[in-house]
């Protein structure tokens, strides 16, 4: 219960962050998108996939980018916080006395932070997000493919490395622990890396738009990731602390 608040939280959050920071670029390259067909028809040259206003129509009904940059951005980073905020609670859940000499605090920002680098920060990296107009609609779905064999491949690895890292730090301390298991995944990355695919669709698109579009996203996605866990962290470090407290005023009032 207390991931999946701290993930309703945390998701209102990350619309505000991704409203403000990131909305600008969505609107600045889907101008740029809607742009080209003008300019392409003045040559000579169609371009079947203009839309104007950048609508969407399923059966039938119509969403603006008014609808798609409010209330379908605020509904989506809702569900997907509290989805994610559930999913880090049932992980930190099982962690607790299972990394070490961690306290469930430690151990609940511990998982947060795997998450984070597996599942956000190292899939961005070989395969970082795009804003419209870049990318063509052919190679869609082998980039969605590509994206999520990168993505399982690294999170398999950080758990994979997370038990290395453990069993090691009981025989040759934390450091050398942690040291193993960030190597191991590092090295697995590096190597699942080079064998997938690279993306270079990006054409005539603008550097510094792509670059401010890219930023965002990543602010975007680390401003989720640290609500769940800074909060979810400091949720389970006071309950265990409550919970300490209660069982030494037991055991003192028993040994009077």
């Amino acid at each position: 219960m207390r991931g999946l608040l701290v993930g309703l939280l945390a998701g209102f959050a990350t619309f505000l962050v991704a409203h403000q920071v990131g909305e600008p670029h969505v609107e600045a390259a889907i101008a740029l998108e809607e742009a080209r067909p003008a300019t392409e028809s003045a040559d000579g040259h169609t371009h079947e996939g203009a839309t104007a206003g950048h609508t969407h129509e399923e059966d039938g009904t119509v969403v603006s980018r008014g609808n798609q940059r409010t209330w379908g951005l605020l509904t989506g980073t809702l569900v997907v916080g509290t989805a994610l905020g559930g999913i880090v609670a049932l992980l930190a859940a099982a962690a607790v006395g299972r990394l070490g000499r961690m306290t469930p605090g430690q151990s609940t920002a511990t998982v947060a932070l795997i998450g984070f680098v597996s599942f956000a920060l190292v899939p961005f990296l070989k395969y970082p997000a795009t804003p419209p107009a870049v990318g063509s609609g052919e190679t869609i779905g082998d980039r969605t493919s590509w994206y999520f064999a990168f993505l399982l491949v690294s999170l398999a690895f950080a758990a994979l490395s997370t038990l290395v890292a453990v069993r090691v730090s009981e025989h040759s301390g934390a450091y050398a622990g942690v040291l193993s298991g960030a190597g191991l995944y590092v090295v697995a990355m590096v190597v699942a890396g080079q064998l997938l695919p690279t993306v270079d669709e990006l054409g005539d698109f603008p550097a510094d738009l792509l670059w401010y579009f890219r930023r965002a996203s990543l602010i975007t996605s680390a401003t989720l990731w640290a609500g769940i866990g800074i909060g979810l962290a400091g949720l389970v470090g006071r309950l265990h602390r409550q919970d300490v407290a209660r069982t030494e005023r037991r055991e003192l009032a028993a040994s009077l």
